[in-house]
């Protein structure tokens, strides 16, 4: 296992795109193929990627608010269920604690005919996170991410 990194991965910088979640591994600028949160409970997140997955999702200029995961229905994509803790979960909350840098991935349209790509945003620092009633009903994590600017 690889030691975590915090902050810029080697001279990858936000506007970078990347193809795929392969892509993405090999760089190393967020290590796991699947899944959305990198980073443990005892330090923290170091990267998460927004693929468009989660309702309560919103990607904003000054604010990032990211849905904890889990509660999904695999074939339709909708909440189902309250979200439980599980290690992403546990990583985001750390990251509020440790103030350490978050690096962001969006999946976004693609230029010159690829499909969907995803762009590194930049580091982000979590503010914050609530446990609460989602708009589908059901229990679900929010973070609160802000940008750091000059980073």
């Amino acid at each position: 296992m690889s030691q975590p990194v915090f902050g810029h991965v080697g001279t990858y910088r936000p506007g970078d795109t990347f193809r795929n979640r392969i892509e993405l591994s090999l760089s190393r600028v967020h290590r796991p193929r699947r899944t959305g949160v990198c980073g443990t409970q005892q330090l923290g997140a170091e990267s998460i990627v927004l693929a468009g997955q989660y309702e309560e999702d919103d990607f904003g200029e000054d604010e990032i608010l990211y849905s904890g995961n889990g509660g999904r229905d695999p074939q339709t994509g909708r909440q189902i269920m309250d979200q439980v803790v599980t290690t992403g979960i546990l990583a985001l909350l750390k990251s509020i604690e440790t103030a350490l840098p978050v690096r962001v991935l969006r999946k976004v349209p693609g230029e010159d005919g690829e499909l969907e790509v995803y762009r590194y945003e930049g580091l982000y620092r979590v503010v914050g996170s609530t446990y609460g009633p989602g708009k589908s009903g059901f229990q679900v994590y929010i973070f609160r991410l802000r940008p750091l600017i000059g980073v």
